[in-house]
């Protein structure tokens, strides 16, 4: 074999962040020393959803599932000693990217560097936002119009920056096919290529730096050869449609550029252990086709369905990359799959069915239109759905899970309380304490910014405009604006928006002939509601605090609904009190669903409300990302029932919230008859 060069190595990331920006800078330079290539941000609820820590909404969220940045402070203090002119940054942001980026650049400016060689990636893919993650803030028109924005301003002024990450990661946790996948990703990017090249500020002989700019976040499931094939997929529909669609007829411009988050949706709570070879797996699927390779890859860790990861178990998925790049000869080859029959067949299959799907949602007026119109969010919540009947038919095998459940203690999660990093809660008092002295100290070294100013207002008069809103964002950062105050200031332009929840128009996913299980919860719903004197059992499914990740609430919804029960569902991001104002108007069962960690402030807040309203025998349901140890202190404060990630069989779990309503209302236990 002729000897050739060996490949360099993809960017090797940690997904990370948490607490506070000072204790985020520690564990960034910590996985620097450790040979990690690249920075991945992760930011909390709040920042990611426009509101300040000192906010309603905020309570029980602050510094969980991401680090705080309310203002420049925050950020400067989370790059300190981290020459960001040397750096490749990745920072998981959305709807307030552009807010995010301006802080970055002013920071980036503070420390001398170069704007021109940033180096980095901001998310800012909002129609993923409304369809499976939920950290939207502004209506379909104005998000498309400030990611516009942001990729013109780039373009000119930060040139090696990557202004969106177009993400079909989200959309399989979200239960996407692969079809359906790359279909809505390459619809969102038409949909965000169109509004740039309509817009003007990017002239026609530009629109292949922008092209060339425009980069994916990808998902990688355990299905490997589907994995690797959709890949191929991608780059072949991109190669196509930068070509046909605009006109790019540069290959470097026109080359697919990702970066891969391997899933979670296939991490389990029971035998955690098993996903080690799962991440290892995935992987695979997106390094060792050299021509479908990714560019940057980060690996979640082995525990983080049971919470938020050590430094340890990241340094262990770090590892896990590092063995793959520097000790196996991968690298050293050209695309092994290349001439494959099966590959071949399996890429030409995806991309017909593909562009079938591209089409039906082009003829809808594009992605944004299939947005508002619930189709994108309906197919996905029945996919979803599908998917999980698979599960609990036992046809679709998730070692540990459904088969091969017996196992040997494990010493990895014999201490649960130490096999998961944990949040002081005092932390969100500290942070607020902080913001409240930034907003009180108008001229703090090094900052001196000129509090109260005139920047919101001058935000607010572009926004009211066509002018580009970067340079006012910029100036508001500079100025000393917060977080909430910069997002405020555009909601009260550009109003709010509640997405589609996709519930009601999802398809019956699970049968319910006789015999079947969903057939005797039926019976028991129908059963109880008789007991009970009403038409039919009321199910109030809610999400309060920010946590938009609202596939387990869709899916309980849906399977409560095909039971029999009468659901209300109002979405994602709810107080409290609006929570307990619904259950109180409609005399329902209550079910609280929360992932991000919030649910020892927020759950107990519900049961106190209810019981200051004399609700006492309404029951209350949590579901999420919960220890064992805050599941006994929630029953101990009064929650029913506590179901977690391990609790598969959604059938299952609607049976026993029966079996809670029919305990608080001192009806004898019910047994159905097959």
């Amino acid at each position: 074999m002729t000897e050739r060069q060996k490949d360099r190595p993809w960017l090797m990331r940690t997904y990370a962040g948490h607490s506070t920006a000072a204790v985020s800078n520690e564990l960034y330079r910590r996985n620097l020393a450790k040979g990690q290539t690249g920075l991945s941000v992760a930011f909390d609820l709040p920042t990611q959803t426009g509101y300040d820590p000192d906010h309603i909404l905020a309570r029980g969220e602050v510094g969980r599932v991401g680090v705080p940045v309310a203002h420049l402070g925050d950020m400067c203090r989370l790059f300190q000693d981290i020459p960001l002119e040397q750096m490749n940054t990745s920072m998981t942001i959305n709807a307030t990217a552009m807010w995010l980026l301006a802080l970055y650049q002013v920071v980036a400016e503070e420390q001398g560097a170069d704007i021109t060689k940033l180096q980095g990636t901001t998310q800012n893919d909002i129609v993923k936002e409304y369809l499976s993650r939920g950290t939207h803030v502004f209506p379909p028109g104005p998000s498309l119009r400030l990611t516009t924005d942001m990729i013109a301003y780039t373009c000119s002024h930060i040139p090696k920056w990557n202004p969106i990450n177009i993400c079909s990661y989200h959309l399989q946790e979200a239960g996407a096919t692969p079809v359906q996948e790359i279909a809505y990703a390459m619809s969102t990017a038409i949909a965000v290529l169109d509004a740039v090249r309509d817009s003007g500020q990017v002239p026609q002989e530009r629109m292949g730096d922008v092209v060339a700019r425009i980069s994916f976040f990808v998902n990688a499931g355990v299905r490997f050869i589907e994995e690797m094939c959709k890949m191929r997929a991608f780059g072949r529909i991109w190669d196509k449609v930068t070509r046909e669609r605009y006109g790019i007829e540069n290959p470097k411009q026109r080359r697919f550029r990702y970066g891969v988050q391997v899933t979670s949706l296939g991490l389990t709570e029971a035998q955690p252990e098993n996903n080690v070879q799962r991440i290892v797996l995935e992987m695979l699927a997106v390094t060792l086709s050299k021509d479908a390779r990714a560019r940057a890859v980060q690996l979640p860790a082995w525990n983080e369905a049971l919470g938020l990861p050590r430094p340890w178990d990241q340094q262990w998925s770090l590892r896990i990359q590092q063995v793959l790049a520097y000790e196996s000869d991968l690298l050293e080859y050209e695309d092994i799959f290349e001439g494959s029959k099966v590959i071949e067949a399996k890429v030409d299959q995806l991309v017909t069915d593909v562009l079938a799907e591209m089409d039906r949602i082009q003829e809808m007026g594009g992605a944004m239109a299939a947005v508002e119109s619930g189709y994108l969010k309906s197919q996905l919540v029945a996919s979803h759905a599908e998917r999980r009947a698979r599960i609990e038919s036992g046809q679709e095998k998730i070692v540990g899970v459904n088969v091969f459940e017996g196992t040997e203690p494990n010493p990895l999660t014999a201490d649960l309380d130490t096999a998961i990093q944990t949040v002081d809660p005092a932390v969100e008092n500290r942070v607020v304490e902080s913001l409240r002295h930034w907003r009180d100290t108008p001229y703090q070294p090094p900052f001196n910014h000129p509090r109260p100013c005139k920047a919101l207002e001058r935000l607010k008069e572009a926004a009211k405009g066509t002018d580009n809103l970067m340079e006012a964002t910029l100036e508001c950062a500079r100025a000393g604006v917060t977080t909430g105050e910069w997002a405020g200031a555009l909601r009260e332009v550009f109003g709010e928006y509640r997405a589609p929840t996709g519930v009601s128009s999802a398809p019956v996913a699970v049968a319910a002939e006789a015999g079947s299980a969903l057939a005797e919860v039926r019976a028991k719903v129908d059963a109880t509601a008789r007991e009970l004197g009403v038409g039919k059992l009321r199910f109030l499914v809610g999400k309060p605090g920010l946590d938009g990740h609202s596939n387990g609430a869709e899916q309980i919804a849906v399977r409560a609904r095909d039971a029999g029960f009468e659901v209300v569902y109002q979405g994602i991001r709810l107080t409290p009190e609006q929570i307990v104002d619904a259950a109180l108007a409609e005399d329902v069962t209550v079910g609280l669903s929360i992932l991000s960690g919030s649910h020892a402030r927020l759950v107990p807040d519900v049961l106190q409300r209810l019981r200051v309203a004399g609700a006492t025998d309404i029951p209350v349901i949590a579901g999420g990302i919960i220890p064992n140890g805050d599941a006994e202190q929630l029953k101990e404060a009064g929650v029913a029932a506590v179901f977690t990630p391990k609790d598969f069989d959604i059938t299952g779990i609607i049976g026993r919230i029966v079996d809670e309503i029919r305990k608080a209302n001192k009806l004898d236990p019910l047994e159905v008859p097959a």
